[in-house]
């Protein structure tokens, strides 16, 4: 129990010597080892498209169309310019949910890093506000207590849904592996909690932040 809480805090993998020392977080560490690999891939994925997708092309290109249709479908056409922030989005959190595969701790097991996501998912909701319908328009809605309530709720509640879900696995997970349960038990937990549930927390989150983008920019 005692290595479990241990696992749980969070841990500062190196620190940079100025202004005193700069801690930087395992969780930071592990976002850049994710932001490489992503670069990596989308270089190695693209490097050789074909005007007629074959292989590997028709599998990228598939489940980018999906993530199009599915955002459009939510958004409508306006909401075409959002499309790449979304997609980035879901990407990032599905790739930190499932390096816990790899023998990574997953990022968003920092509540600090999905504090940091939901800050910029209602960010990114409000700026679609501001440009479909202006900053008078903004601030005019600011006057009703109901929005200002959202401006606190909702990113408390994407923040919370998404460490709260990925912590609870993570957990469960290392239960798990110190003995609790029988052989084999772990594999079929880890399909459930590293992949499958990380994917749908992935997507959960970027489901409600498009839902909260398509009604700041609904027409009147």
């Amino acid at each position: 129990m005692d290595n479990l809480l241990e696992e749980l805090q969070s841990k500062t993998a190196f620190t940079i010597p100025i202004l005193g020392g700069i801690p930087v977080a395992d969780s930071c560490v592990v976002t850049w080892i994710i932001m490489a690999v992503i670069v990596l891939l989308s270089i190695i994925f693209t490097r050789k498209l074909k005007k007629v997708p074959t292989g590997s092309q028709c599998i990228l290109e598939g489940i980018i169309d999906w993530l199009d249709n599915f955002f459009l479908g939510i958004l409508g056409h306006k909401g075409k310019k959002y499309l790449p922030f979304l997609e980035t989005l879901i990407i990032y959190i599905a790739f930190a949910n499932l390096i816990g595969l790899f023998g990574f701790v997953p990022p968003t097991k920092d509540v600090n890093v999905t504090a940091a996501l939901a800050g910029v998912a209602i960010i990114a909701v409000q700026l679609s506000f501001i440009i479909e319908k202006g900053p008078l328009k903004w601030l005019k809605s600011l006057l009703n207590p109901i929005n200002l309530l959202d401006l606190v709720t909702r990113p408390l509640s994407l923040c919370m849904r998404l460490f709260g879900n990925v912590l609870g696995a993570f957990v469960v997970m290392e239960l798990i592996k110190t003995g609790l349960c029988a052989i084999g038990v772990p594999v079929i937990a880890s399909a459930y909690f590293d992949i499958f549930d990380g994917l749908l927390q992935a997507y959960v989150f970027v489901f409600l932040t498009s839902l909260y983008m398509a009604e700041a920019i609904e027409e009147e």
